[in-house]
């Protein structure tokens, strides 16, 4: 296997084997967990002199050959240093979690969602296809949505996921559209022949657009003005959570990106005045409020958005050392601000608060802890012999070198003056507040120093700004070389980090800098109540908020005018919009409805088939107002249907559409228990003219669309089927080679709206046996009801016979009429007659089965299935067929389908019996209480 392949499927790989070592405690949790995060670090370390020689690790499959895309890796110098900041942090946040999250939490979760956090940020900065980039960007969104609602009692942790999943969705909306049209100007989805294309791009009319597309998707994934406010309400998430997306990978995914397609989209006007305007408005706004911040993880929050605009501002410079200065800074700020939130998270550990007006002298109690969270801060500010002095000093001096108008360029430079002033101030604030300010006051509980394991991290996090600070050359000039070059596409310019280059304009600025900071902060005090008396506590975050609710709120209303509840109103607005759509389309279409083709004759089969299912759906429809008639005679127009299948030869249509009817019939019928045997139905005269008349247009209008569709020719696609199914797909069966080879996909689409299902009906059908004991409705009790024993016994014995059915319709699908789907139909059928036959109390005893995990079990499966066929360099679901001789047996075959297969008979089997057993509990008595376990799928 590519060792590229392997960074991204150790954390995947972890993130499914972490919750399952949390059934053996904790440690074994993070061990897993950890051991996933070091392997990926070792392979990377295998892969590291190649890539800093200047080579590049590729690996490419396709993914969707007839459209261009492919799964495409690419390791090269800038993904390196961004694999490095995943798996690096990402391991000390594991060890870190480890004893920071409560004992009554499950590490097991919370290390899976890291995990998978980190291969979908793995993925994002290897990908060198635009789709793959784009499903990977999306993907961190969704994953770090579940970690930052992670305790979800909390509506804190509720609203900052719902309003960082809102807005970085919603620029994901604009980055697709932006990289479609990319891929389109340059004429290739590979990512690496884009970056060679700057000129096309830049040139091409559609660049500003497509410049705007994919700047708003960058701001609103890096918490740039005016769509930082979502950053810091994602501070509800747990701290290892917060120091691992919100420091070292999530939000860096968007310079990334702009760091990424540096060389295609930068070098313009436009590039300067949006990437550098918005940089610059982030770096001073984000360094402004987080000064007037009284929780420590919000002060950090907002010095995050601080300095992710300092990186897009120095991106938005458009110059190569802009660009080197940049991408140092986000190795720098990654070290200090992980370690950073780490200190925040033991002091919230141990003092119960982290709020800085209690937090003061905890130098005397915490010394150790103490002294790393200063150093991090003094990083944080930019003191000498720490590196984020060095990528400051770079980021001052690459700015007033600046070319350009000389009034832009000092705006810019007094903008970034004073945002650095104010960085000092609130780094300063955090060291002096918590740590060495008045005598130690009373927090909520008595503060000292953690166990040593838990400042591990920490400490090789400030060991690091040190050691980068004192000897950049030996530790970070490699990395820093190859990324840069990575960024622009040619060799960095010569570039110095040494720690004393004289007395440079940048010096100066930077010691100005340093004392205004010391300075604003002396005389805080007037300043905190200026700013809280000027600023109102608005936020972008409120308004959001308030856009979200009002809109929430008028659609409810439209609803409400719209959808009353019935099923009747909603059914005839559905068909009338379906007729008035299919007549406007046939009017503007201008052609005729029929055309002249020779018509076969009639026989006596088709007119009694016909007239069958007329008849039948007629009185179904004449009983409607009661139920018991009405579901007998829907099953009798099923089974007319089946045979019209049996009419046109289609046997595996027979043996679905048999056993469907008859679950569908049962199901219903238990559904009846619960409902009156006969509902009134009072209808004006007026409005069952107007439901006839809807009728006869709905079923002149199909009936008139089928007969235009089959006069006209047409080349069937079973001919094609017909001929390939037994040379590509090794079987026989055309319908089951169908389901699962050729539209696979379509089927595994089918099973996991399937599996969604399941879990909503397991939730309604509780929901509703809970509303029915707690509002004291009699639930009768059928366990003392009497079963006919013949029936009883003679279900039974048919037990083991029809699971010898299902098995044999299983193993002979793809050859014979058969398959996963109609034998997890035959197997329900079989656990249905046992309910009817001997009760439901005796049925559910022995199906102590967890429902929905088997379901997750099944849907598995099927989507490792067709992974498989990736590892090995064929598309997803690509079908395997193994051939060999047995003695006495003779020739056999086995394909991979038959494990695709095997999933799909899983989920229909398991989805159906959970129906069934969560209708028979509504109908058991209050004197049964639930088991706590079936809030997990499980039944007793």
């Amino acid at each position: 296997m590519n060792l590229v392949t392997l960074l991204v499927a150790f954390p995947a790989a972890g993130s499914l084997l972490a919750p399952i070592g949390a059934m053996r405690g904790r440690a074994t949790a993070a061990w897993t967990a950890a051991l996933s995060m070091a392997m990926s670090l070792g392979v990377l370390a295998v892969l590291l002199p190649s890539v800093l020689a200047g080579n590049v690790m590729e690996y490419r499959r396709p993914w969707i050959p007839h459209m261009g895309w492919e799964l495409a890796f690419r390791l090269d110098g800038l993904s390196l240093a961004f694999c490095a900041i995943v798996f690096a942090v990402g391991l000390l946040v594991v060890l870190y979690a480890h004893y920071d999250l409560p004992r009554t939490d499950r590490l097991g979760r919370f290390l899976g969602l890291l995990l998978l956090f980190a291969g979908a940020m793995t993925g994002l900065v290897l990908a060198d296809d635009l789709l793959l980039l784009f499903v990977c960007w999306e993907a961190t969104s969704l994953v770090s949505f579940l970690l930052v609602a992670y305790h979800g009692e909390s509506q804190n942790a509720r609203r900052g996921a719902r309003l960082a999943l809102i807005v970085t969705v919603a620029g994901g909306l604009a980055l697709l559209a932006g990289l479609l049209l990319l891929g389109h100007m340059s004429g290739t989805h590979r990512l690496s022949e884009i970056l060679g294309k700057g000129d096309v791009v830049r040139s091409h009319a559609h660049y500003a657009l497509v410049l705007g597309l994919i700047l708003l998707g960058v701001f609103t994934k890096s918490a740039q003005f005016p769509f930082h406010f979502w950053l810091p309400a994602a501070m509800a998430a747990p701290t290892p959570a917060s120091a691992y997306l919100h420091s070292a990978t999530m939000v860096k995914a968007g310079v990334f990106l702009l760091a990424r397609l540096f060389s295609a989209l930068s070098g313009t006007s436009l590039w300067f005045a949006l990437v550098a305007g918005v940089g610059v408005a982030t770096f001073t706004v984000g360094a402004y409020t987080a000064l007037f911040k009284h929780d420590v993880k919000e002060l950090l929050a907002y010095s995050t958005v601080s300095h992710l605009g300092l990186i897009t501002l120095l991106l938005g410079l458009g110059t190569p050392l802009g660009a080197v200065a940049a991408v140092f800074h986000v190795l720098n700020h990654a070290t200090f601000k992980a370690s950073l939130f780490m200190a925040a998270g033991i002091i919230d550990h141990e003092a119960g608060t982290r709020d800085m007006r209690l937090l003061n002298g905890l130098w005397f109690c915490m010394p150790y802890t103490a002294l790393l969270a200063t150093v991090s801060a003094a990083a944080m500010a930019g003191v000498p012999l720490l590196n984020g002095f060095l990528s400051k000093e770079m980021f001052f001096a690459e700015l007033l070198h600046q070319e350009g108008p000389g009034a832009l360029r000092h705006v810019l430079t007094f903008a970034a003056a004073l945002a650095g002033t104010f960085s000092v101030a609130y780094s300063l604030r955090f060291m002096h507040g918590v740590f060495f300010a008045r005598p130690w006051c009373e927090p909520p509980r008595r503060p000292h120093e953690t166990p040593a394991w838990m400042k591990v991290p920490v400490t090789v996090l400030t060991s690091v700004c040190l050691l980068v600070g004192l000897f950049p050359d030996h530790t970070v000039r490699p990395i820093l070389n190859a990324a840069s070059a990575a960024v622009l596409m040619t060799p960095p310019p010569d570039y110095s980090l040494a720690l004393w280059h004289g007395l440079t304009p940048a010096l100066i600025l930077s010691a100005g800098v340093m004392a205004g900071g010391v300075v604003l902060y002396a005389f805080r005090e007037p300043l905190f109540r200026f700013h809280d008396e000027h600023f109102p506590p608005w936020t972008g975050g409120m308004i959001v908020e308030r856009l979200v609710e009002g809109t929430i709120g008028l659609a409810s209303r439209f609803i409400r005018q719209l959808h009353n509840g019935s099923l009747r109103r909603s059914l005839a607005l559905l068909l009338a919009w379906t007729a008035l759509l299919g007549v406007l389309a046939f009017v503007r279409s201008r052609t005729a409805l029929l055309v002249p083709v020779p018509l076969s004759s009639l026989d006596a089969p088709t007119v009694v088939e016909a007239g069958l299912i007329v008849i039948a759906t007629s009185v179904a429809v004449l009983s409607r107002s009661r139920p018991l008639p009405a579901i007998l005679n829907l099953g009798v127009t099923g089974v007319v249907v089946t045979l019209a299948f049996v009419r046109f030869s289609g046997p595996d249509l027979v043996l679905t559409q048999i056993a469907v009817e008859m679950v569908f019939t049962v199901v219903l019928l238990l559904i009846l228990f619960f409902m009156p045997q006969e509902i009134p139905s009072v209808i004006s005269r007026a409005r069952r003219g107007a439901d006839v008349f809807l009728a006869l247009v709905i079923g002149v209008g199909v009936a008139a669309v089928t007969l235009g569709v089959l006069t006209r020719p047409y080349a069937p696609i079973s001919d094609y089927f017909l001929r390939v199914g037994k040379p590509l797909a090794e079987g026989a069966n055309v319908v089951n080679v169908i389901l699962v080879d050729f539209r696979g996909l379509d089927t595994l689409g089918e099973i996991a709206v399937m599996a969604i299902a399941a879990v909503v009906i397991f939730g309604i059908l509780d929901g509703v046996r809970q509303h029915r004991v707690l509002s004291g409705f009699p639930l009768e009790s059928r366990s003392k009801k009497v079963y006919p024993p013949i029936l009883a016994q003679i279900s039974r014995l048919l037990m083991p016979l029809a699971l010898s059915v299902a098995v044999f319709l299983f193993l002979r699908g793809h050859n014979r009429p058969g398959g996963g789907f109609v034998a997890g139909l035959v197997a329900a059928t079989i656990h249905i007659l046992l309910h009817m036959a001997n009760g439901i109390e005796w049925a559910q005893a022995r199906l102590r089965f967890r429902f929905i995990p088997l379901i997750a079990a099944g849907l598995l499966l099927a989507v490792l299935t067709g992974l498989g066929s990736l590892f090995v360099g064929h598309p997803f679901l690509t079908s395997a067929v193994v051939h060999g001789r047995l003695p006495l047996i003779g020739h056999w075959e086995i394909t991979s389908a038959l494990a695709f297969d095997l999933g799909v008979f899983g989920t229909v089997l398991e989805t159906l019996l959970l129906i069934l057993v969560r209708l028979g509990r509504l109908s058991v008595g209050p004197n049964r209480v639930p088991h706590p376990k079936e809030s997990r799928g499980e039944v007793d």
